[in-house]
């Protein structure tokens, strides 16, 4: 008995240090995958590990936050300030993420916590506490529903902003191409020679 109280202390104590070196990154597109955080975060920090959040409670597969472990506590703070400090990039454009350091309570596979019992209680009419676990009730349906709304609201901005930056990465491809047949056609030397300009300055 003593031993697996032992086991359960030393992995609760291994989940905690677990949880010093994962940060919690929030609002992110659903176009973001493990390979763009990786190398977000390279700069800064190693990657162990990157567990997407999803949220069951609405009908789309988008996970808009994710924990991502790294190799220790000061690589995590490291990422933190980054983040804070220069926008989260995703196909050359910056976008508005927000990364804090994770909490136990983030994580799905956490351990129980050795000492704590855990307390289920089932309220039925006219008990103690069964009008104020109504109006927590009503308050979960109402934010459901406004959460809804806002998901709805950033998909739609989501595919906006991905369109408008499809459109100038197409307008700086067309720029690129136009000075490249520029460059090949020797207009360039030609408006040197008679501007009386040395390129090899």
């Amino acid at each position: 008995m003593a031993t697996s109280k032992e086991q359960a202390s030393k992995q609760y104590v291994e989940f905690e240090e677990k949880v010093k070196r994962t940060i919690y990154i929030d609002q992110l597109s659903h176009r973001v995958t493990s390979s763009v955080i990786k190398a977000a975060l390279s700069q800064c920090a190693n990657v162990v590990k990157v567990e997407f959040i999803v949220n069951y409670t609405i009908p789309y597969d988008i996970p808009s936050a994710v924990l991502v472990e790294l190799d220790d506590e000061a690589q995590a703070k490291a990422a933190v300030e980054l983040m804070d400090d220069f926008p989260f990039i995703i196909g050359g454009m910056p976008r508005p993420v927000k990364a804090t350091y994770a909490k136990a309570e983030m994580f799905r596979d956490r351990p129980p916590c050795p000492g704590i019992k855990k307390e289920f209680l089932w309220l039925k009419q006219g008990d103690e506490g069964y009008e104020a676990m109504k109006k927590m009730k009503l308050l979960t349906k109402r934010q459901e529903a406004q959460n809804m709304s806002l998901i709805k609201i950033q998909l739609e901005e989501e595919k906006e902003l991905a369109k408008q930056q499809q459109e100038l990465l197409d307008g700086n491809c067309k720029k690129y191409d136009m000075l490249e047949s520029v460059m090949q056609n020797g207009a360039i030397k030609n408006l040197a020679h008679r501007y009386g300009i040395n390129l090899n300055d």
